[in-house]
C-alpha cells in the first residue's frame, strides 16, 4: 500500500459500482465473452468492461443469489426435507432423493461446488416456502442491490423461462455484496467439502480455484445450451480483491486470468488519507482536534494519482466555542473526494470530545502520516 500527497477520503455505504474511465484497459484486454467486466471488490470501481449492461441468460451463476438468500435466512443449521419436485429437477445434481433429510448448509455447498439444480429447488422451497415465494425474494433482493437489468424466474438458471436474465454488471454488483458475507466467502472458496448429513464428498467445479490460478478465491461456474458458458470469479493479490464476470464466453478460464493479471500488473491500492488528524489544519481552531475515523484507500494506476483531489469543508468556528467546547458540534465538516471529475466519496469530519475519540496511532502509523502533512487544504464555509 502506497501513500501519495493528495489527501482523499472515501466511505462506501452504497453497493453501487462506480463507473470511471476504463479506456486504457479496453485497449489492453481482449476477451472472447459477449459480456465481461472486472471490478475492484473494495470500492466497486469498474476496471474493464465489455457490453456489461446487455441483458443475457446467465445459467448457473444465478445460484449466487440463491446462496446469498439461504445464508441470510439464518437457517443454515436447519434440516430440509427434500421434495419430489426438487428430485425431478433437470441438469446437474447432487442426487437428492425424495424425503431425504439434509442440512441446509450441505445443500448450499452442493449448490455452489457441484451446481446442484436439485439443491437449488430444495433450498428455495425451504427458505421461500415455495418456488414462487423464493423467486419473489430473489427479485426483491436484486432491486435492493440496484440490479436494474436483472429478472430471476428460478433459483438455478435453467432455460425453463424466457425472462430469466441479468448482466455482467449486475452480477458483479451481486458478487460484491455476497463477498461481504463470511459464510459465502468460505463456501465459494472451498475446494473440497465433505457433507455433514450426506454420504458425499464434493470437489469444486471452479478450475480457477482448484488448479489454474493461484490467486483465485472462489466464484461460480455456469452453462446451459442457450446461455453458453458463464463464469463469476474472485481473486486476491497483495491486498487487492477483484471480481470478474463473463457471459457467453468459450474461453472463460483464460479470459478471467487475463483480466485479473492486467489489473494486478497495472493497479495498486493507494493509501489516500489516514485516519486521525487532518493535514493543513495547523494554526487553525481545529488544529489537533478535527479528525477522520478511518483510513481511505483506492485502486489506481501510477498515472491516475494526479487525477485525485480533495475538497475540505469546515464550519466557521464561533466565538462561543472557545469559551464553551460543549457547544462544538460532533461533526464539524466533511471531505469530498474527486476522481476524474466525479465524486467517489464523501466522509464526515469529527471534533474530538468524550463521544468521539481520535483513533490511536502506533509509531509506524505516525511516521507514515508525516507524508500527508502537506496534503489537501481547507475550504472554509459557514
Amino acid at each position: 500500500m502506497r501513500i501519495f500527497k493528495k489527501a482523499v477520503f472515501m466511505v462506501m455505504i452504497s453497493f453501487l459500482i462506480a463507473n470511471v474511465n476504463v479506456n486504457t484497459a479496453h485497449a489492453a484486454i481482449d476477451v472472447s465473452a459477449k459480456s465481461a467486466i472486472v471490478i475492484d471488490g473494495a470500492s466497486g470501481r469498474v476496471l474493464f468492461a465489455k457490453d456489461e449492461h446487455e441483458k443475457r441468460r446467465i445459467a448457473s451463476i444465478t445460484k449466487i443469489m440463491t446462496a446469498v438468500l439461504a445464508i441470510e435466512s439464518g437457517k443454515m443449521d436447519e434440516t430440509v426435507t427434500v421434495s419430489a419436485n426438487a428430485v425431478r429437477t433437470e441438469g446437474s445434481a447432487i442426487y437428492l432423493t425424495e424425503g431425504q433429510k439434509v442440512k441446509l448448509k450441505d445443500l448450499v455447498y452442493g449448490l455452489m461446488l457441484r451446481s446442484g439444480n436439485d439443491a437449488a429447488v430444495a433450498i428455495a422451497e425451504h427458505v421461500g416456502g415455495s418456488l414462487d415465494g423464493f423467486v419473489y425474494m430473489m427479485n426483491q433482493k436484486a432491486e435492493q442491490l440496484g440490479m436494474e437489468n436483472t429478472r430471476f424466474q428460478n433459483p438455478h438458471g435453467l432455460d425453463d423461462h424466457e425472462n430469466h436474465y441479468s448482466t455482467a454488471y449486475d452480477m458483479a454488483l451481486l458478487t460484491k455484496y455476497a463477498m461481504k458475507l463470511k459464510d459465502y466467502q468460505k463456501i465459494s472458496g472451498t475446494k473440497i467439502y465433505k457433507a455433514e448429513t450426506m454420504e458425499s464428498v464434493w470437489k469444486n467445479k471452479n478450475k480457477l480455484l482448484t488448479m489454474l490460478y493461484r490467486y483465485s478465491t472462489g466464484g461460480k461456474t455456469g452453462y446451459t445450451k442457450l446461455a453458453k458458458r458463464t463464469l463469476v470469479s474472485t481473486a486476491s493479490k497483495d491486498g487487492i480483491d477483484l471480481i470478474a464476470v463473463t457471459i457467453n464466453d468459450p474461453d472463460d478460464w483464460d479470459d478471467h486470468m487475463k483480466m485479473f493479471n492486467y489489473v494486478f500488473d497495472h493497479y495498486q491500492t493507494y493509501l489516500i488519507a489516514k485516519k486521525g488528524d487532518i493535514p493543513k489544519l495547523k494554526g487553525t481552531f481545529y488544529e489537533s482536534k478535527a479528525f477522520i475515523k478511518r483510513d481511505i484507500t483506492y485502486l489506481l494506476t501510477e498515472e491516475e494519482k494526479e487525477d485525485v483531489n480533495i475538497q475540505t469543508t469546515l464550519l466557521k468556528p464561533k466565538k462561543t466555542w472557545e469559551k464553551d467546547a460543549s457547544k462544538i458540534p460532533d461533526i464539524v465538516g466533511h471531505m469530498k473526494i474527486m476522481f476524474n471529475g466525479e465524486t467517489i466519496a464523501k466522509v464526515p469530519i469529527y471534533y474530538e470530545n468524550e463521544r468521539h475519540q481520535k483513533p490511536k496511532k502506533q509509531f509506524f502509523e505516525t511516521f507514515k502520516s508525516i507524508f500527508l502533512n502537506a496534503a489537501g487544504g481547507a475550504k472554509w464555509s459557514i
